[in-house]
Parts: structure tokens; C-alpha cells; sequence
């Protein structure tokens, strides 16, 4: 049943393609803080938050309802018919990566990583507990642990890591509306309006993300139907590659887009935020090279 735990990964490889789009241009468009208002940019966290929620459920719900078929695609034949009620139970966990995300990528860009950071710690912390409690060696109670209750499990802490952020987000918006007295006419609130400057920008990240992720799930698809070894070896290296060398290239990542994002918001202030094709010399590129190591910022 190795293989079967593997398809939570593979459908958060359908997540990621969500998460790759809209989130994505929340760095030079949230994090632009030089040309948006406050105001501004706490709509377009709004409606950023409440679009990529959406998009989650509404694709939760078709894998739900599609489980057959998944397993078809993604889990050895030997083993399908055991894995239905893990993948349907994993497959809310598309909803809770589109609203941790998005979540995670709009704090950071208003300046705020203390969020994704709770959100990590809120997942760590209940992990173990109910790791502790539930599916350990002495755990409460006298029933026998099954992968479906490791599924629900990590759903739970998905779940309640996610809206912890969205929590702490609510509160953080309460504090800045406080700070900035906001009037009740400039109250932000999420809008159509906002959600057409994401998409903008957006779109071609989602499509560029779209594309690789089909090719990788089509590689996936043929490693599966070679046999369950196939699959558990493919399985094994993607949880090394993942633990070792993505998590802290992704981390790296957020940092330095969040300081990239502030300096387009400058440079395009600079330009003039009517220049709808503006373009950038080499002067001024080279201009402004050293200029990422100033930690004042």
C-alpha cells in the first residue's frame, strides 16, 4: 500500500498547477508597494484568497467524484480498488494547498513571512500529536491504524494549518485598517476588478505550469502501469528529492522574490505606472544590481 500514500503527491501535482498561477503574481503585484496603496493591496489579497479557495474546492470535488479514474491513472491495478477511499480522502487536500498558498504568497508580499510561518509550525505541532495519539506504536485506544486514518490525518493538519493562516491574515487586515484609518469607503474587499490585474500576469505562469505538470503526470502515468516496484521506487526518489533539495530551494525562493517584487514596484514607479510597455535598459539594470543587498529594506 506504499503506492498508494503516493498519490497524495500526485494530486498535489494538481494543486501545484493551481498554486502556480494567480499566487504567483502576487510578488509584483501585492508587493508592489510603491505605486498601490494599502488599500489596494489588501483587496487584492482578499480576492486573490477567496479566488484560489474557490478553484481548490471546485477541483477537490471533481477528483472526489473522479476516483476511479485517478487510480486508474496513479496507482498500481494490484492495489486500486483498496486505494479509493484514500484518494478520496486526500483529495480535499487541493482545497487546503490553494488556501494555504495563496495565503503563504500574499503575507509575504504585504510583508508579513511571520503567517506562512505559523502555518508551518500549526501542521508541525498538531502532526505529532495526533501522530503521537492515533497511528504510533502505543497509541490510545485498542483499533489498528489504517492508511485511511493516516490520510485523515494529514488532511486534519492540513486543514487546520491552512486556516490558522487565514486566522492570523484576518487579524493582521483588522490591525492594518486600525493603523491606516481606513475610512468605510476605502474599506478593501475582494472585487472582479482586482482579480483582472492578477489574471494578467497570472495566467502565464498557470499555463506554463499546466503544461510541465502534464508532461510529469503522463512520465508518472507510464512509471505506474510498469508495476508496483516501479511505482514505490519512483515514489522514494520524489520524497528525497522533495525533502532534500526542494524544501530549502522553495524557501530561498520566497525570500528573494518578495525583495524582487518590491524592486519592480520602485522601478515601475520610476517609469510611470501609465507606461503600459515599459521596457528597461541595460544602464539601468546594471544600475541597480547591488542595490538587492541592502538589508534597510
Amino acid at each position: 500500500m506504499v503506492v498508494t500514500v503516493d498519490s497524495y503527491m500526485y494530486i498535489g501535482v494538481v494543486a501545484e498547477v493551481i498554486n502556480e498561477g494567480l499566487p504567483r503574481a502576487a510578488w509584483v503585484i501585492i508587493g508592489d508597494k510603491s505605486s498601490r496603496s494599502i488599500s489596494s493591496r489588501i483587496s487584492l489579497t482578499q480576492t486573490l484568497i477567496l479566488f484560489q479557495s474557490v478553484m481548490g474546492l471546485i477541483v477537490s470535488i471533481i477528483i472526489l467524484g473522479a476516483a476511479k479514474q485517478f487510480a486508474a491513472g496513479f496507482v498500481p491495478e494490484g492495489v486500486r480498488r483498496a486505494s479509493l477511499t484514500y484518494i478520496r480522502i486526500s483529495s480535499f487536500s487541493v482545497f487546503s494547498a490553494a488556501l494555504e498558498v495563496a495565503v503563504s504568497n500574499a503575507t509575504r508580499a504585504l510583508d508579513h513571512p511571520d503567517v506562512p510561518f505559523l502555518i508551518s509550525v500549526t501542521r508541525f505541532a498538531i502532526n505529532i500529536l495526533l501522530d503521537l495519539l492515533i497511528i504510533s506504536r502505543f497509541h490510545v485506544g485498542s483499533f489498528s491504524p489504517s492508511i485511511n486514518t493516516q490520510a485523515g490525518i494529514r488532511l486534519g493538519c492540513d486543514l487546520a494549518a491552512a486556516f490558522s493562516g487565514l486566522g492570523y491574515f484576518a487579524f493582521i487586515i483588522w490591525r492594518l485598517r486600525r493603523t491606516h484609518r481606513l475610512v468605510e469607503d476605502a474599506i478593501p474587499r475582494p472585487r472582479l476588478r482586482a482579480l483582472k490585474v492578477l489574471l494578467r500576469p497570472g495566467i502565464i505562469t498557470f499555463i506554463e505550469s499546466a503544461m510541465r505538470n502534464a508532461l510529469y503526470l503522463w512520465l508518472v502515468h507510464n512509471i505506474v502501469s510498469m508495476g508496483a516496484d516501479y511505482a514505490t521506487a519512483w515514489g522514494i526518489f520524489n520524497t528525497i528529492r522533495w525533502g532534500l533539495v526542494m524544501v530549502p530551494v522553495n524557501t530561498l525562493e520566497a525570500t528573494s522574490n518578495v525583495f524582487t517584487g518590491h524592486r519592480w514596484g520602485q522601478w515601475r514607479n520610476e517609469v510611470g505606472i501609465d507606461v503600459q510597455t515599459a521596457k528597461a535598459g541595460w544602464k539601468q539594470i546594471r544600475g541597480r544590481q547591488y542595490t538587492h543587498m541592502h538589508w534597510s529594506d
